[in-house]
């Protein structure tokens, strides 16, 4: 069956942690950056799970074990089980068990995490790949201090025909001194070395989804994420809605540049999106609008951004307020709708920068 190619934001009358009975965080550039919590993030959080939503926490990250994850957001204000932490590493670790022999030995690049995931599929972490009877490699985020020469032990067994795997591939992570290289950096590296290629398990890809809901159980889920090609794939790949907020590594540019398998369900600036409601994106005389404003894609090659007045919606008087007043993220969600539509399958290519600027984006 085709899938319908998703052509604006969607709306939703309700709140969404009303509508969604569990939200599947990422936590880097969503939750925290660079260890610290992200503005808004512990109080809607708080507020999300009180009215009675589910939090489970899904990161690509590899390096840290669902204990220190779940303690990390703790000492945030965010009271966490290790239950509600699912990890890249947990997904390669059952994908790694799935095809090797139970106690195998598996060459460890990368952190605790790692070590931890492995060994609760009754696996045997090892540090070097000269260990008799290595099964396999798995290679993880192992923070800024992991040594060049972790990469090299990866390539000497992968060139020995040991079978290579990775938690995740995201090349770039957010800190709060700003994007740093991250898994799929050091992946590169190693994959320069020996010419093979892994098998991943991370968003955007199957096994972390299959980890995930086998996790939480979750039956009406929202994946919540800043990054298009890890967190709002992996959504299109599950078939679940998505929000993506603006907190992380993804700007309002490319998110008009997004191909399909990017564009979320809902956009918006943080968590706070989770309480409310999400607005309706309506086609307007020209173009479509969102809460006063209008986007239109011009035969020129420029996307224009104006504010809408009550001739613009067929006929519907705007109400929404002064051009001071209106939502910047209504303005770019009514961009996104002119440049999906104006895409359609393919990647927006018309000129946004004087219509971001207006809106301050």
């Amino acid at each position: 069956m085709t899938r319908q190619i998703r052509t604006s934001p969607a709306a939703c009358d309700q709140s969404l942690h009303q509508a969604y009975d569990t939200a599947l965080l990422d936590l880097d550039g969503v939750v925290y950056a660079g260890g610290r919590a992200i503005g808004h993030a512990v109080e809607s959080l708080a507020a999300a799970r009180a009215d009675g939503m589910h939090l489970a926490y899904v990161t690509n990250n590899a390096l840290r074990t669902p204990e220190a994850v779940a303690e990390h957001l703790g000492e945030l204000g965010i009271p966490t089980e290790a239950a509600e932490v699912i990890t890249s590493a947990q997904a390669v670790a059952r994908l790694i068990a799935e095809q090797v022999e139970p106690g195998s030995k598996v060459l460890v690049i990368g952190g605790e995490g790692l070590r931890v995931a492995l060994r609760e599929r009754g696996l045997v972490p090892v540090e070097s790949a000269d260990e008799e009877g290595l099964a396999a490699v798995v290679q993880g985020y192992g923070g800024p201090d992991l040594a060049w020469g972790r990469f090299a032990e990866a390539a000497y067994a992968i060139n020995r025909g040991v079978p290579w795997y990775a938690s995740n591939t995201d090349l770039t992570i957010p800190g709060t001194r700003g994007i740093a290289p991250g898994n799929g950096a050091a992946v590169e590296v190693v994959r320069i070395a020996t010419g093979a290629d892994p098998q991943v398990a991370g968003k955007p890809l199957p096994p972390m989804h299959r980890e995930t809901v086998l996790r939480t159980g979750a039956k009406r889920p929202l994946v919540v994420g800043d990054r298009l090609d890890t967190d709002i794939e992996g959504a299109f790949n599950g078939e679940v809605d998505s929000l993506l907020v603006l907190t992380g590594v993804t700007d309002a540019e490319q998110l008009l540049r997004a191909e399909p398998r990017h564009r979320p369900t809902y956009v918006d600036r943080d968590l706070r999106g989770l309480l409310s409601g999400q607005p309706e994106v309506v086609p307007a005389a020209e173009g479509f609008s969102c809460g006063g404003w209008t986007a239109v894609a011009l035969n020129s090659g420029e996307l224009e951004l104006r504010e809408a007045d009550e001739d613009d919606v067929a006929g519907v008087a705007d109400d929404s307020g002064s051009g001071a007043d209106r939502d910047p993220l209504d303005g770019l969600r009514a961009l996104c709708a002119a440049a999906w539509t104006s895409a359609g399958e393919d990647v927006c290519t018309l000129d946004a920068a004087k219509a971001l600027a207006r809106l301050g984006l």
